[in-house]
């Protein structure tokens, strides 16, 4: 803390490591009181400064409004800025802004450009949101198999939202062949992170012995 407060305040560029990581500890409460103002004071000092990671994170305070009042325009502002740096937590966001239009004007082919940038960078939320998007053919051309590829890979990532749905596809032979075993695999997977329709859905098939051993106990 004391090394990190002398590199901060000497409020150069090259110290914006250090600021965004007095705002860290401010924010999480490690070696100091937690205190999102201080947190947004020292995040703001990093991301004026161009670190992406700072930038995201003052975006991040903004859209909740904690230590800050809370601005989606200002959120978006700063999620620009880390995610034109490559930040894929911030492109990823931005996307979810422009799908939402939250701060700023709704816009599908935006939010499908942003998140395929995410995408390129491996981010499971980021796959998810795209998939579905080719699912639904909501600013990108309908693409059942591409919506399938980006569920596999973000559900491979631990994406529960997107096992889940590979579950459902694959209990309901959806845009992929009908595969119980498959579709109780997946359940399985998102069930263990706790989601509630992955574990109704796991229930349901120990009760009646669709793709896994009948077993009323487990159900």
């Amino acid at each position: 803390m004391y090394w990190y407060g002398r590199a901060a305040d000497n409020q150069k560029a090259e110290n914006a490591d250090a600021q965004f990581e007095l705002g860290r500890m401010h924010l999480n409460g490690v070696g100091v009181p937690t205190n999102a103002t201080k947190s947004v004071e020292w995040f703001r000092k990093s991301a004026e400064h161009g670190n992406a990671r700072a930038q995201f994170s003052l975006g991040v305070m903004y859209a909740n409004g904690d230590g800050v009042g809370k601005d989606a325009s200002k959120a978006v502002e700063w999620f620009r800025k880390a995610a034109e740096q490559g930040d894929a937590e911030a492109q990823f966001s931005l996307g979810v802004m422009y799908g939402n239009g939250d701060g700023v004007g709704k816009d599908a082919s935006k939010a499908v450009e942003w998140y395929r940038k995410a995408v390129d960078q491996g981010h499971a939320g980021a796959q998810f949101n795209l998939g579905l998007r080719y699912l639904n053919g909501d600013g990108v051309g309908k693409d059942a198999s591409k919506a399938v590829e980006l569920y596999r890979k973000a559900a491979e990532q631990g994406n529960a939202e997107a096992q889940f749905n590979l579950g459902v596809m694959y209990g309901n032979g959806d845009r992929v062949g009908k595969d119980a075993s498959k579709a109780v695999e997946w359940f399985y997977k998102a069930a263990e992170q706790g989601h509630a329709g992955a574990q109704c859905s796991l229930g349901l098939m120990y009760g009646t012995g669709e793709g896994v051993g009948k077993d009323v106990s487990k159900a």
